[in-house]
């Protein structure tokens, strides 16, 4: 096992005459024993990054330290680390067997050891019995378990994924969610994990790391990203479905309020953002709130924060539906309990001060309150 460390590490393509920035001056340290997610859209640069640290990108400026050890001119075999890709890379000619032991067979190690090994891994995997069998007479999970067991028998000190789930259909990227979780529970060996799928980074990470555009905006456990997201970006990735964000404007102080740019609506605002927003005069801000905290409100009464909407699509989840609705040129998703308004129907929806986030629309940066909620 080994910490991970990336101090700098910028990747730069080159090619007709211009150059292009993949990834720009990341520093991410990850610790031993810890499962890092890598996560962000595609062509963010969390893959380019994995692969500079299993040593099949060169790195353009930076250092990367493994256990410790810069490894910046290190060849990937010397590495210590196991890689599990995408599209499997099983060696069609050889059974499970064959290809789990592959590696250790080149390293010249005793056959008993690396019997050993196989069958230790197979045994966590639960693969004993496919030991015999060809990757063609494979299941892509059972594919995906043998992968997985060929990186086990190494025992490296850094475990790296790559988008290992993305070829399985939704129940088996699941039950194989499960699988790498365990795993990491039971080896306590540092993994790094690549992946588009923000489920899959708040499921098996302890922390995310967010990239955009090759840069990192945020990296924190699951749960603070979720509730306190550094940005708009974070605020819009992180979440399915994604936080609500309206652009508009707000006013601290005596009668502070939210009102949207196009004047769809508008929310008054309690004291932890009144006093927050002092100062700035008619703010430009990108109010958010995640659908779950959106909270139905019944018809007549104080109107005060109650907005008034069209149902334009209801997505019964079976006890609880996503409810997309229109004020204006505003659209929602609110995560109600059903029964809920069908299409075409008004519905009053309440956005609660204390769950509301405020984002500056010039930069994107995180507002704080000046109280907790």
């Amino acid at each position: 096992m080994a910490s991970v460390t990336l101090a700098g590490i910028r990747k730069i393509y080159e090619g007709g005459g211009a150059t292009q920035a993949a990834v720009h001056d990341l520093d991410l340290d990850i610790a031993d024993g810890e499962f890092m997610v890598l996560v962000g859209p595609s062509g963010c640069g969390k893959s380019t990054t994995l692969r500079m640290i299993a040593g099949l990108e060169s790195i353009s400026a930076g250092r990367l330290l493994i256990g410790g050890r810069e490894v910046n001119a290190v060849p990937a075999k010397d590495r210590d680390i196991a890689m599990v890709f995408q599209n499997y890379a099983l060696y069609p000619h050889m059974t499970a067997y064959q290809n789990m032991a592959f590696a250790l067979t080149l390293r010249r190690m005793p056959k008993a050891e690396v019997d050993g090994r196989v069958r230790e891994a197979a045994r966590m995997l639960a693969i004993e019995g496919l030991l015999h069998r060809h990757p063609r007479r494979m299941s892509g999970g059972e594919r995906q378990r043998v992968a997985l067991g060929r990186a086990l028998v190494r025992k490296p000190q850094v475990f790296l994924f790559d988008e290992p789930l993305s070829n399985l259909d939704a129940k088996l990227r699941v039950q194989m969610r499960r699988e790498i979780a365990r795993l990491h529970q039971q080896l306590g060996t540092t993994m790094i994990y690549v992946t588009h799928d923000q489920v899959e980074a708040m499921t098996l990470g302890d922390r995310i790391a967010v990239l955009h555009r090759g840069k990192l905006q945020q990296v924190d456990a699951p749960s603070a990203l979720y509730g306190g997201p550094a940005n708009t970006f974070v605020a819009g990735f992180i979440g399915s479905p994604p936080m609500n964000l309206i652009d508009g404007d707000a006013s601290g102080g005596a009668g502070a309020e939210f009102r949207a740019a196009n004047g769809a609506l508008s929310i008054p605002l309690g004291g932890r953002w009144s006093s927050a927003l002092t100062g700035r005069g008619a703010a430009a801000v990108t109010l958010g709130i995640r659908p779950e905290d959106i909270q139905r409100a019944d018809g007549g009464g104080d109107r005060a924060g109650v907005v008034r909407s069209r149902v334009e699509l209801v997505e019964l989840l079976g006890g609880e539906a996503l409810v997309h609705v229109s004020a204006g040129d505003v659209e929602l998703t609110a995560r109600l309990t059903a029964p809920v308004p069908p299409a075409g129907s008004e519905l009053y929806l309440r956005l609660p001060d204390e769950r509301i986030h405020f984002f500056d629309r010039a930069s994107g940066e995180r507002l704080e309150p000046t109280a907790p909620r």
